[in-house]
């Protein structure tokens, strides 16, 4: 018997043989169906455990939950936040830098307006005494009667040794005219050379052309104040006949003759007698007076105008 041919061994191999089907990949259709479920469910779930959590007691079984899970990924809380703190240490400095160096700059200003503040203000203490000497004198007997006091700071003093005047901060605005006498809170100043409308120079009485009738206040002697060797204030043409002595107070002798008022009223504290001599060359005594005002060192002074001018 012939054995069968190739073909037909074939045949029959391929008859008894089932293969199966391919599966069919899904269509696109039906993935993005299965997603949008799928994200449906799981914003479901949240409501769901958010509203649990929020109703439910402090303790149960939702919250035994909650605290595995946190217990369980605690370690990679530790780990992010050991990552993450270098980074976060490097953001805090370089804003803390900045915020610094603005506050820094905003403090320096803040600080350069103060001081200058605070010296203006130390500024206008220092003259403080010297105003309440001035309104002290102004509301006491011893001023001038018919007189008024413009009160003025004074701004400079001339330069030089042998220079005895000082600028003060008020003018003929104010009604100060040349010749008005100046005087501090402790005694006469000078007078006024020259007037500006809003400044004035004054000559003090230590100016050698600068003269001043005055009289000794306990014995009534008269005499002229003027400037002696070396700079010194002496009450000048004094009799040896009269009798002056060391303490006497000096001031200003006034007006004697209506026809020729003087320029200084009469009671102005001029100074004090610190010394009397007597030499056999000399025609009068030698008196050295001491100025009550400080020349040398004046925040402030009152220059008297009179309250009803004159004709």
């Amino acid at each position: 018997m012939a054995p069968p041919s190739r073909s037909a061994r074939a045949a029959v191999l391929a008859s008894s043989v089932q293969r199966s089907k391919p599966t069919p990949y899904p269509s696109k259709a039906r993935s993005a169906l299965i997603r949008r479920t799928v994200v449906v469910v799981l914003v479901l779930v949240a409501l769901t455990l958010v509203t649990i959590s929020f109703r439910s007691p402090t303790a149960g079984a939702l919250h035994d939950i909650q605290g595995t899970g946190s217990t369980a990924l605690r370690p990679f809380q530790t780990a992010a936040t050991r990552v993450a703190q270098p980074f976060r240490d490097a953001y805090d400095y370089v804003h803390g830098l900045a915020n610094a160096k603005a506050e820094n700059k905003k403090l320096k200003e803040q600080n350069a307006a103060l001081r200058a503040s605070a010296l203006g203000a130390a500024a206008q203490l220092a003259k403080q005494p010297d105003y309440a000497k001035l309104l002290h004198l102004e509301q006491g007997p011893r001023f001038p009667n018919g007189y008024r006091a413009v009160n003025a700071s004074v701004i400079s003093f001339s330069g030089g040794a042998f220079t005895h005047s000082l600028t003060i901060a008020a003018g003929s605005s104010s009604g100060i005219r040349q010749s008005s006498p100046v005087l501090s809170g402790s005694g006469l100043v000078g007078i006024v050379s020259n007037v500006f409308p809003d400044t004035a120079i004054v000559t003090l009485i230590s100016d050698p052309d600068t003269f001043v009738a005055a009289r000794d206040l306990r014995t009534r002697v008269r005499g002229v104040v003027g400037t002696g060797a070396g700079g010194t204030l002496i009450l000048d043409h004094v009799s040896k006949t009269e009798v002056v002595r060391q303490g006497d107070a000096i001031v200003t002798d006034g007006t004697h003759n209506a026809r020729y008022p003087d320029l200084y009223p009469y009671g102005i504290p001029i100074g004090r007698v610190t010394s009397v001599g007597v030499a056999d060359t000399a025609s009068f005594l030698q008196v050295q007076v001491q100025p009550f005002a400080n020349l040398g060192s004046l925040d402030a002074v009152g220059v008297l105008v009179p309250t009803h001018q004159r004709r």
